[in-house]
This record gives C-alpha cells, sequence and structure tokens, in this order.
C-alpha cells in the first residue's frame, strides 16, 4: 500500500475495499480532496499542496437526487471510484482541529452513505507519501452510476437539475475549476462539451 498511518492508528488498520478504514484517533493527518472540497475545503488546516492517489480515479459516478437532480431525474456528481489514479488537493489538519473537522465532512459527505470514508497512501508534490483520509463510492449503493459512457453522461447532466441548480453547471464550473488548479480531466471535459451541445431539459 505505500505510506503509514501516525502512531495512534497503527493498532486499528481494518482493510475494506484494498484500502484502511479510518480510525477513530489520529493526531495532524492529511485530507485528499478530488471534487468540490479541492477549492471549497470549508475547514481549517495548516498545509495544502497537490497530490496523486493512485487506484482510484476521479468520475461522475454518483446519481443526484437532490442538489444536481430529483429521484425522478437524477443527475451526476462527482466520486473516488476504482481503478486508475487521481490528482487532486491535499490538506494538513492540525490534531487540535481533529474532531471538529471530521465531524464537518461526516456530515457534508455522509448524507446518503453513498460515499465511504477510508485512509489510503497519497503522494503529495513534494513525493512525501502520506496517509490520507478520504470519500470513495460504495458500487453497492443505490446511487453509484459508474462505468457510463462520455455520451451518456453528458445526456443526464444536460437534462437534470436540482435545489442547488442545473447538473450542467456543476460540470462545468468543476472542470473550469480544474484547469485554474492546472489539473486535466479529459474525460470530464468531453462530458462537458457534449453537455453543452445538448438542449436543456431540466
Amino acid at each position: 500500500m505505500g505510506g503509514s498511518l501516525p502512531a495512534p492508528c497503527r493498532a486499528v488498520r481494518p482493510l475494506v475495499d484494498g484500502v484502511i478504514v479510518m480510525a477513530v484517533d489520529m493526531d495532524d493527518f492529511w485530507v485528499f480532496g478530488y471534487g468540490s472540497l479541492m477549492w471549497n475545503p470549508g475547514f481549517a488546516f495548516t498545509e495544502k499542496m497537490t497530490a496523486h492517489v493512485f487506484g482510484y480515479r476521479r468520475s461522475l459516478c454518483v446519481r443526484s437526487w437532490v442538489h444536481r437532480g430529483t429521484q425522478a431525474r437524477p443527475g451526476l456528481v462527482l466520486g473516488l471510484d476504482r481503478g486508475g489514479s487521481c490528482r487532486g488537493m491535499a490538506f494538513k489538519v492540525a490534531s487540535q482541529d481533529r474532531a471538529e473537522v471530521l465531524g464537518y465532512l461526516r456530515e457534508r459527505e455522509l448524507v446518503t452513505h453513498v460515499y465511504k470514508e477510508r485512509i489510503m497512501p497519497m503522494l503529495l508534490a513534494d513525493r512525501r507519501r502520506v496517509p490520507a483520509l478520504t470519500y470513495i463510492v460504495d458500487r453497492a449503493h443505490m446511487q453509484y452510476a459508474g462505468g457510463l459512457a462520455a455520451e451518456d453522461a453528458a445526456a443526464t447532466v444536460a437534462a437534470s437539475s436540482g435545489k442547488s441548480g442545473a447538473n450542467r453547471d456543476y460540470v462545468t464550473n468543476t472542470v473550469a475549476h480544474l484547469k485554474e488548479m492546472g489539473i486535466r480531466d479529459h474525460w470530464l471535459e468531453e462530458v462537458a462539451a457534449i453537455a453543452a451541445l445538448l438542449p436543456s431539459q431540466a
């Protein structure tokens, strides 16, 4: 796997889906963001830099029933899915902020439990290898929508809207933010380009 957990975590390291389940006690720790956390973390941190995780990729694979769609016409939002690798943003959280940050992230990410909280090895831009807390998609969850072709994903995106706005805006804004941060996601860019050409049904 690479990397090592902070000392208080070493006694509790159950493996699920090939990555480590979040331990209860941690000192300073890192959080890996691959979507909106990258530019809108919403929590205190002491350090940030770009980073890579391996074995998982950024994917438009979660059906959105509230913010970017409805249960009748779900939209699509990002998840971290198995396969490939992902470049994102890493945030270091001080030990005194651990409880507050974990509470915030769990409230933000675990609303419908389509995401699972895990710790996985992460390669920082300065070549350090550290364990990182992140949220991966649960492939067994009813909101999982992996394996879509870009054309099919774009059709869903163009047709959907929720309480936070149009799904097309979500994808377009995500692509723009990633480019601003020097991160290219060619599949997501393709989805955005196709969706921009389709008539809105939302």
